[in-house]
């Protein structure tokens, strides 16, 4: 069988047969890529599981969570409704988020994600817009468990086109047309233009860049993980390559725990060793700061 249908069960197929996880559950909210991915999932995985998040950011958000836990019971998953309240920093959709991936999160196996091709395309974007560093630019990787993430070389097109294939109706969540979010005009402004432009496969390229970028980050955290030396001590850290020095000093704050490192707190953490001019401590997320005392970095509470 050729087609879209087959495109996405291949994916799916071929991630599940290199994580081989013990359990599986598809994250649904019915739109068309979490609906396609669940329908592939019930033919490969007999008796997977299916999350529904109601968010209940929008009036009927229950009813379209109902529905979407229906149409994964048709296809044979085992589904149920996870209400969520969103509050939190760093505004509604940060907020949305960290209450859907709390409600996901499994005790065993693995959650797997709808994202496509276009939101691999749209973060990598998002990463170069905001000069987040090399992390942000590699995009969201295929395994993070318990995270999985089997179509992102599959495109939203072909999502679509899987489910009218077989009969499914997708939800189209209304957010996903507020230009108020930055998300939805790269998605409808910034992408088709430079796609237009570059007369076409951005998206295919960019995901491709996030590739290659993911495997220099990689080569380098295996490096940065392989330190022997004292990673707080000036002397020892100062020769080691900037991005190599950088990585070994991010593993030293999230150990100490610290929060979502960016890439300018760590540049400012590493003008400490390379840029001494005797200035005064960093001040970092979640209430440290890191100084330099006597030839160390030293991180502590804020005073």
């Amino acid at each position: 069988m050729n087609g879209p249908v087959a495109e996405v069960r291949t994916a799916v197929r071929r991630f599940l047969d290199a994580v081989r996880p013990e359990a599986v559950t598809v994250a649904v909210s019915g739109g068309a890529d979490s609906l396609a991915l669940a329908a592939a999932v019930s033919r490969l995985v007999p008796g997977a599981s299916a999350v529904v998040v109601d968010h209940q950011l929008q009036p009927g958000s229950a009813d379209v969570a109902s529905k979407a836990a229906r149409q994964c019971a048709d296809l044979g998953l085992v589904p149920r409704v996870e209400p969520v309240v969103v509050s939190g920093p760093g505004g509604p959709e940060a907020a949305a988020r960290n209450a859907r991936y709390a409600a996901l999160r499994p005790s065993s196996g693995v959650v797997l994600l709808g994202h496509t091709l276009d939101d691999q395309a749209e973060t990598v974007l998002l990463g170069l817009g905001r000069g987040s560093g090399p992390r942000s630019i590699a995009g969201m990787r295929a395994f993070d468990a318990p995270w999985g993430r089997p179509l992102l070389g599959v495109s939203r097109e072909v999502t679509r086109a899987a489910c009218a294939e077989q009969g499914l109706e997708p939800w189209d969540d209304p957010h996903n047309a507020d230009p108020s979010f930055t998300r939805v005009r790269l998605r409808a402004e910034v992408l088709p233009l430079l796609e237009s432009v570059l007369q076409g496969g951005v998206a295919s390229s960019l995901a491709r860049t996030a590739a290659q970028l993911r495997e220099d980050c990689d080569a380098l955290d295996s490096l940065a993980a392989a330190f022997t030396g004292d990673c707080c001590a000036v002397d020892d850290i100062a020769e080691l390559p900037a991005a190599l020095r950088r990585r070994v000093v991010r593993s030293w704050l999230i150990y100490e725990g610290v929060p979502e490192l960016s890439d300018s707190h760590l540049r400012r953490v590493d003008a400490l060793v390379s840029e001494w001019r005797g200035q005064g401590g960093v001040w970092l997320p979640g209430g440290f700061v890191v100084r330099r005392a006597h030839g160390r970095l030293v991180v502590e509470p804020q005073s």
